[in-house]
């Protein structure tokens, strides 16, 4: 990298931006880029209090950070921000790269439309001057090259499609709302595979933007491992909504806080949930889950039991979970997902014939879909009875279970994962709630927890397993046909 101009005369530059800048409601903004690229002498009393509260007891860096974590209340003018950081770095810095190498600006987020909104304000900063204009050689809905070898592009949150691309700068956009169903932690994956990308530019910065969630992955650990703490390396900048837009009206947000005052101090006071824990510990999990078992075969003289989460087959997975009792404890014997798209008929057929195989003629499920998922089964010879419980109560019915050890889980990534971030909610009312986090999914969880509460309550009720076996060879009811007028 070679000098270039700094990001402050960029931001002022009247034929670069015009007067957006030096707005007053802007002004939190340029102050967070005079700290990130170590800009900060001459400041105002004023200006160093409002840096010390965004920053907490911690010694202004010199020079240009490797890291900034933005944790900003929402409409705070985090990803306009950003976007005006991408243009700066990829537009007035001159990296040394290979012959035939592009240095890469990534714009990250949890999916490609949340990414277009920085993409956006990409295009927009370089299209509303002349100057900018001119380095642009190609554009398309994903990507801008420019003439000076580097493009930005727009990525989806995966650490394998991040890696072998030289960076010269990357924003994760919203981290703390990233899906973490995947594998135990993908923003940690990511994360690792983006920092060797920029470890040989001069000059590359990782920004990190969210409005706070649950105190738990990369966010949470980076605001409580670094606010506050003096570092040449990392910065962590957290302040609410009007400390960062101050045209954003009072009221609304006061409105905001007599509707939820947890949800609102999250959203707009860039507070870390306090009313949300995680419901199982993830040690728990391990010490019911049984080292390297994926799957446990047919035993005879065993009664089994099934619980199968329904889908429409367009967005959500399909899934299916059989048990079986063993003494005093409930035993996962078997657990099917599959992922949509898919034909739900199809489907269907394939868990019957799983089920079939299990010696198992009734399945408990979902209430989902109404009758569908009766009427579907049936044709396969398998009736299926919607659950007296929902999904709430039999996550809390599971979880002494497991505490007490009572359940035998499968060694299964995608289990272990769904369990450890289901998430219990208080709320205003007093009455908790457990459901997985936003933009993820607990498929195979609500499949297992209710498969083996299922297994669990009938041993309490001291019904034997040849008890169950008569009941699974009880003929079935015929099924009355709808009439069709």
């Amino acid at each position: 990298m070679t000098p270039s101009v700094s990001i402050l005369r960029v931001m002022k530059d009247p034929q670069l931006f015009g007067t957006v800048f030096e707005a007053p409601s802007w002004h939190a903004w340029v102050l967070c880029a005079a700290v990130i690229f170590g800009l900060t002498h001459g400041l105002t009393p004023d200006e160093q209090s409002l840096i010390g509260t965004c920053l907490g007891a911690r010694t202004l860096p010199t020079q240009q950070v490797r890291e900034a974590w933005l944790v900003c209340g929402r409409r705070a003018g985090k990803s306009f921000f950003v976007a005006l950081v991408a243009v700066y770095l990829s537009c007035f810095r001159t990296y040394r790269l290979a012959r035939g190498e592009r240095g890469v600006f990534m714009v990250l987020a949890a999916d490609r439309r949340q990414a277009r909104v920085v993409m956006r304000y990409v295009k927009g900063f370089l299209h509303s001057s002349p100057l900018l204009a001119q380095l642009v050689t190609r554009e398309t809905q994903t990507e801008v090259e420019l003439t000076n070898g580097v493009t930005i592009e727009i990525h989806t949150v995966s650490f394998r499609s991040v890696r072998g691309y030289t960076l010269v700068g990357a924003i994760c956009d919203e981290i703390a709302y990233w899906p973490t169903d995947e594998s135990a932690s993908p923003d940690t994956e990511v994360l690792q595979a983006l920092r060797p990308a920029m470890a040989t530019v001069s000059g590359a910065l990782l920004l990190c933007i969210s409005s706070p969630y649950a105190r738990r992955g990369e966010l949470w650990r980076a605001y409580r491992d670094q606010y506050g703490k003096d570092s040449e390396r990392v910065l962590v900048w957290r302040a609410d909504t009007r400390t960062m837009n101050p045209s954003v009206p009072q009221a609304f947000i006061d409105q905001a806080y007599v509707e939820d005052a947890a949800v609102a101090a999250t959203e707009y006071g860039a507070q870390f949930r306090v009313d949300l824990e995680t419901f199982v510990s993830q040690e728990a999990i391990d010490g019911v889950t049984v080292p390297g078992r994926r799957e446990l075969p047919v035993i005879s003289q065993v009664a089994y039991a099934g619980f199968c989460d329904p889908s429409g087959g367009s967005s959500d997975a399909m899934t299916i979970a059989i048990g079986h009792p063993e003494k005093n404890r409930a035993v996962l014997d078997v657990v099917r997902e599959v992922k949509s798209p898919f034909s739900p008929e199809g489907v269907v057929r394939e868990f019957s014939e799983l089920l079939r195989q299990y010696r198992v003629t009734r399945v408990c499920g979902d209430r989902y879909a109404g009758q569908w998922p009766r009427e579907q089964f049936h044709k396969c010879g398998i009736r299926y009875e919607a659950s007296a419980k929902p999904k709430a109560d039999l996550y809390r019915e599971f979880l002494p279970a497991v505490n007490s050890g009572r359940v035998e889980l499968l060694d299964l990534p995608r289990l272990r994962s769904q369990l450890g971030h289901l998430e219990r909610r208080t709320a205003r009312g007093g009455r908790d709630t457990i459901d997985h986090p936003p933009h993820e999914h607990d498929d195979v969880a609500n499949a297992v927890a209710g498969v083996l509460v299922d297994v669990l309550s009938r041993a309490a009720s001291q019904v034997s397993a040849h008890q169950i076996m008569e009941i699974n060879r009880r003929p079935q009811v015929p099924y009355p046909q709808r009439r069709i007028f």
